[in-house]
């Protein structure tokens, strides 16, 4: 790997530390389900081609046992058994806010995720997808070029 274009994290100490407060946040607070957050840090790390976190969370689902159908087969969710109704909302919603170039949050995906999470869930649904994008983006950007990758799942 070579060397991250600039040492973000020395720079910008103080902002990186809020954006991982909200990180602490979203995994202790936000009453949604360590493994969906994983699942939809991974997917749109995939979308998004970002390695780093690409392997980070495929370990941290790893760690809390969860099957090698769901992270495997992530890309494929759509036409895969391994997930619930709820995770498929989520990664939908996901999938939605991480393009939203290409539709602006569609009222059909938000109606599914609205069946399936209350007003704060959805809140903090959102709030993982568009942090994990954060975290992406910095990571290309300012990490590593090895950081940039074809990955299309």
């Amino acid at each position: 790997m070579s060397e991250p274009r600039l040492k973000y994290g020395q720079l910008a100490p103080e902002g990186l530390a809020k954006m991982t407060a909200l990180e602490h946040y979203l995994n202790a607070e936000s009453g949604l389900h360590k493994v969906l957050l994983d699942l939809l840090r991974l997917r749109v790390s995939a979308m998004n081609g970002c390695e780093y976190c690409i392997r980070l969370h495929t370990a941290e689902l790893r760690k809390l046992l969860e099957t090698g159908e769901q992270i495997d087969g992530l890309a494929e969710w759509r036409s895969s058994s391994a997930y619930t109704e709820r995770e498929r909302a989520a990664l939908a919603w996901a999938e939605a806010l991480t393009n939203i170039q290409d539709g602006h949050a569609p009222d059909a995906i938000y109606n599914e995720v609205r069946a399936h999470f209350s007003d704060v869930e959805t809140v903090n649904l959102t709030l993982v997808i568009t942090t994990i994008n954060a975290w992406n983006r910095i990571a290309i950007a300012l990490g590593s070029h090895s950081n940039r990758s074809e990955v299309t799942a």
